[in-house]
């Protein structure tokens, strides 16, 4: 089974920046000894969402619940959190259209009526 190599959020930090310099993802990937897919995905993820989206997965400590990080200035904490609220809307629209074509699909499969108060009737009990 293949074993998950973690990487300390400031060596992303670094690579992206190099990336971000024009430097190539081979030469940053060599030197690094880190994949290329992976470079473009922690650039990707830097994009979205800043440095905090360079941060390992897991369980969020306390201290990311600040409104920024350490450093950041204003504009680019309301950036950040502009492009976490954009991702939740995203989010919730796929959810909304899934729920709208699985009520779609089950209105389609549900027997028309027959009138008025005709829905199916029972079998007389046979009193």
């Amino acid at each position: 089974m293949k074993e998950h190599r973690k990487y300390a959020p400031e060596l992303k930090r670094r690579a992206v920046a190099r990336l971000s310099a024009g430097e190539s993802a081979t030469r940053v990937a060599r030197d690094l000894k880190v994949d290329r897919q992976r470079l473009y995905e922690w650039s990707d993820k830097y994009r979205e969402g800043g440095s905090a989206a360079l941060r390992s997965v897991g369980r969020p400590r306390k201290a990311a619940a600040r409104s920024w990080e350490p450093g950041e200035d204003e504009l680019t904490a309301a950036k950040r959190r502009i492009s976490e609220l954009e991702r939740k809307i995203g989010q919730q629209q796929v959810d909304l259209d899934f729920f709208r074509r699985a009520l779609q699909h089950v209105k389609e499969r549900q027997p028309a009526s027959g009138g008025p108060g005709g829905g199916r009737s029972s079998k007389s009990s046979g009193r």
